[in-house]
């Protein structure tokens, strides 16, 4: 298998499944920053030009969180994916809480810091952003309150998919009021086979991209 990717994007969602997993792959770097997400070679795995890509065999699979979900089924024994019906819906249920109630606004808030050219740039849109974030942020915390995972007893494809969120949103400094998402942040990020946290990430890019 190979992992198209790069540094702090959501490539290290994917990354974090393939290690939890055990899994053999071979990570082949993409320099956004270079353009090189719009070569042609790219944009055949992926029209959109987006990162990260998955490439197993004839399968070409995008979208980080598919990705997550492809991959804990094809490794099944390793329980990423929940063997209880009903564990297995919460776990498709708060991955889908995070990448539409939680991610999207940090998309916005990107789009509109440093995406946009600076005449499309809207501060007001950046306001609203955080808010939204902050308002499902608390139904997560609240959630977590008393346990480890987000469901069941074990690490499972919702971790792998939020945690990575929940950095993102710690990085724009609006987690510091959910002591659940703090503590939840810094179990997940200490377990061995996590990936680097975006901070990380983006530090090792820099004299690449300088």
């Amino acid at each position: 298998m190979k992992l198209y990717g790069l540094g702090p994007t959501r490539s290290l969602r994917a990354r974090w499944a393939l290690q939890e997993l055990d899994a053999e792959f071979e990570f082949v770097p993409v320099n956004i920053l270079a353009g090189e997400n719009r070569h042609p070679d790219f944009l055949r795995l992926n029209p959109t030009g987006k990162l990260p890509v998955l490439v197993d065999g004839d399968l070409v699979l995008t979208e980080s969180a598919a990705i997550v979900m492809y991959l804990a089924e094809k490794y099944g024994a390793k329980r990423l994916m929940p063997a209880d019906l009903s564990e297995r819906a919460q776990a498709y249920r708060w991955s889908m809480f995070a990448v539409t109630e939680l991610e999207q606004p940090l998309w916005r808030i990107a789009r509109h810091s440093f995406v946009y050219p600076e005449d499309k740039r809207l501060p007001q849109d950046i306001a609203l952003a955080k808010e939204e974030f902050v308002s499902m942020a608390a139904i997560l915390d609240r959630h977590l309150d008393g346990r480890e995972f987000i469901v069941g007893n074990t690490i499972s494809i919702a971790d792998c998919v939020t945690a990575y969120v929940l950095d993102w949103g710690n990085e724009n400094g609006l987690i510091d009021n959910f002591p659940n998402l703090k503590a939840y942040l810094e179990r997940m990020y200490a377990r061995p086979k996590a990936p680097q946290r975006i901070a990380e990430a983006l530090a090792d890019m820099r004299p690449a991209a300088a």
